[in-house]
């Protein structure tokens, strides 16, 4: 897929997984968990052990439906890694430009966080697809209203304060897509492998979103 497309497919999809885990063995099953709930977006992030080899692997193995991103990425060269491997999208904490120039130089989205509102202005200007807000739990919903309401044109993700039951409230605040990342992936669950309570938790905050979209 062009980064168009991806970018298109994300925000249809509208929540984003960000995935940490220590036992890295497990990242298939997490994933494959959440997608039948309905979150097919996966962001593995950086400080996933072997995140680069797993990317490679999971991104051959698992159903071309799912797209997998990396996150946590800091510089252009571990974006260049990721998306080599297989990253269909990057995404920062941060905002800076070598990250963003090395996702378009492979025709992925860039997706860098930012904090204020210049910062966020000045990503969007620069090229990035989506903003991270982050920490969003922060600043909170207020904060992206009142960003958009002067700049109505700005695509938003919170990551950081988005749960299972108000992920829709982000959207219907302005957010375009949610980056949840605790909340979905209980910690018990993964260390048990009850990977249905993932699957369980995947459809809470899918139907949330749809509730709110509907509205």
């Amino acid at each position: 897929m062009k980064r168009e497309k991806i970018l298109e497919e994300i925000l249809k999809r509208k929540s984003v997984a960000v995935i940490r885990l220590k036992d890295a063995d497990k990242l298939k099953k997490v994933i494959e968990a959440i997608a039948l709930g309905g979150v097919s977006v996966a962001e593995v992030t950086m400080t996933v052990p072997n995140a680069i080899g797993l990317i490679k692997q999971i991104t051959q193995e698992l159903s071309e439906d799912i797209i997998v991103g990396v996150g946590s990425v800091l510089n252009a060269d571990t974006a260049k890694q990721a998306i080599e491997a297989g990253a269909k999208y990057v995404v920062s904490p941060v905002f800076k430009k070598e990250i963003i120039d090395a996702a378009h130089a492979y025709d992925v989205p860039a997706m860098p966080g930012c904090f204020t509102p210049t910062e966020i202005l000045t990503a969007y200007e620069y090229g990035a697809d989506v903003v991270k807000v982050f920490p969003a739990d922060v600043l909170g919903m207020a904060f992206f209203k009142g960003i958009l309401a002067p700049m109505p044109h700005l695509k938003l993700m919170p990551t950081g304060g988005v749960s299972l039951t108000n992920a829709g409230d982000w959207i219907k605040a302005g957010a375009v897509a949610v980056g949840i990342g605790s909340a979905l992936l209980d910690k018990d669950a993964i260390d048990s492998e009850n990977y249905s309570k993932l699957t369980e938790n995947a459809k809470l905050i899918t139907q949330n979103i749809n509730n709110a979209i509907k509205k």
